[in-house]
């Protein structure tokens, strides 16, 4: 399946680095994953504060995230497609128009419901730029090479987190939440009309297929499933009839949402199979058929999911039983994401020269013993240790991202780069978006049932924890069986697809 895409075709030109060309497409792309980290990291920090100010339950005030996640994972997988049909200058401003189209609405939002269409919206746009940035950086970026520039990319990539929740407690506190995507705005648009101007149609393109149905598959599979989350410990918590009646409905929605998940999942996978065989699949599953990538793959979705969900309840546990205000609470976060950015050169280096193991082992076993740690948290934990807490569990996490991502997608042929990227980028938003729909639903639940108050709240919070703490106990095993692909070794014969 030799396709030709919207991405740059040509191998590297030497081993040395990129052409300037090709490093300014680059940089354009790191650009936009910027400003499409930034807007979702200012989110953490303003869900407590939008649960208050637009009066929404903290099961509601998740789906500002969720909604956000499952859109791209819905729509991630469409990327291999649009990378074989458009050109990069297509696809790059196509993904930020519709980034800053949604954050305008975000802007404008008079309310729950409007905003959480923006933020699919924004999502649609998000979802196409980072498997764009990935493929363009495996295709161009010589192998013996990919971990340092991975670790370049996460330098970019680690400001916005450290930005964000600081930038999102400043704008909270003195200009309401409308102006956090007033912010953003400008940023958007500046990267779209440079980007306009300077990205070039590299490569060449093939009028690959879309098959509807397939789209259509994938959105009831990981709707299904992620939404049927979300109703874990919903229902009544009162008592009486209506209560029960309430509970009663909540499980049949859970229920039948998992199987509707579950069935179109399956039959997305079929189907896939089928059209494979024909080189015209929405999501070519041959890249599975390479054992590192299945799984550095599998390794990535258990600590996305338990990631994803416990960055989610730390900003609620420092705001609702800690009392901190959403400036301590940006500040909380800024060390580790600073400190994960610092980390990033010297870890790209490591993985280039010694591999996986080296990086993934002690990234693990960092991640889940902090993991373990908030699972011990009450209404009386220093809020110091809680900052040095989480400024030790993101350097495992970037002891640990660099090395898969890069692992991967080495792992699979070139021109499966961009359905590589896809599933990558798909089991991650997948895998986080049932992350923060399990342990918010899981925490509210043991909160409610414990009568409301700061100590219940500490109740959920530590169950919610406990929880992620015990998903990620896979992750040290995974450590220890993933490996570098023989063609990101210097001098090595590549691999055998």
């Amino acid at each position: 399946m030799a396709a030709t895409t919207g991405i740059p075709t040509a191998p590297p030109a030497s081993a040395s680095g990129v052409t300037a060309e090709q490093s300014r497409v680059i940089w354009l792309l790191l650009t936009a994953a910027f400003v499409a980290i930034l807007n979702e990291t200012t989110m953490n920090v303003a869900i407590p504060f939008l649960i208050r100010d637009l009066g929404i339950t903290a099961v509601a005030a998740q789906w500002l995230t969720t909604a956000f996640m499952l859109t791209m994972a819905v729509v991630i997988p469409i990327t291999g497609f649009l990378l074989q049909r458009f050109t990069t200058r297509q696809v790059f401003i196509a993904a930020m128009s519709l980034f800053s189209a949604g954050t305008l609405v975000a802007f404008v939002a008079p309310g729950f419901e409007v905003l959480v269409a923006a933020r699919v919206i924004q999502a649609s746009g998000t979802a196409i730029m980072m498997p764009l940035l990935m493929t363009t950086i495996m295709t161009i970026v010589p192998p013996q090479q990919r971990g340092r520039m991975m670790g370049r990319v996460s330098i970019v990539m680690a400001l916005a987190p450290a930005i964000g929740p600081t930038m999102s407690g400043l704008v909270l506190q003195s200009l309401g939440w409308h102006w956090i995507f007033g912010i953003v705005l400008p940023i958007a648009l500046v990267a779209l009309f440079v980007g306009a101007r300077w990205i070039h149609n590299l490569g060449e393109t093939r009028r690959a297929p879309i098959d509807i149905l397939s789209v259509i598959l994938s959105a009831f599979g990981f709707g299904g499933l992620v939404f049927g989350l979300s109703q874990i410990g919903g229902g009544g918590h009162g008592a009486g009839a209506d209560a029960a009646a309430a509970q009663s409905a909540s499980t049949a929605t859970l229920v039948i949402s998992l199987v509707i998940g579950a069935v179109g999942l399956s039959l997305f996978v079929l189907r896939q199979l089928r059209l494979q065989k024909g080189g015209v699949a929405l999501l070519d599953l041959r890249v599975f058929r390479s054992r590192n990538f299945t799984l550095s793959v599998a390794q990535l979705g258990v600590m996305s999911l338990a990631f994803f969900g416990a960055i989610t309840l730390l900003p609620l546990y420092l705001q609702n039983v800690l009392g901190k205000s959403p400036l301590e609470t940006g500040l909380a976060v800024l060390p580790g994401s600073l400190a994960m950015g610092l980390a990033g050169p010297v870890i790209g280096r490591l993985y280039d020269r010694f591999g996986t193991q080296v990086l993934l082992v002690p990234g693990a076993v960092i991640t889940s013993a902090m993991l373990w740690f908030y699972s011990t948290v009450g209404t009386d934990t220093s809020f110091v240790l809680l900052i040095v807490a989480q400024t030790v569990l993101s350097i495992g996490l970037a002891l640990s991202f660099t090395p898969l991502f890069t692992a991967s997608l080495g792992s699979v042929a070139p021109q499966f780069y961009s359905y590589g990227s896809a599933v990558v980028g798909t089991v991650q938003q997948v895998a986080g978006a049932a992350g923060i729909a399990l342990l918010v639903t899981v925490m509210s639940a043991v909160s409610a049932s414990n009568g409301g108050g700061l100590e219940a709240d500490a109740a959920g919070t530590r169950t919610a924890f406990l929880i992620a703490a015990i998903v990620s106990l896979p992750l040290i095993v995974g450590a220890f069986v993933i490996r570098k692909p023989a063609d990101q070794i210097e001098g090595a014969a590549p691999m055998a697809h």
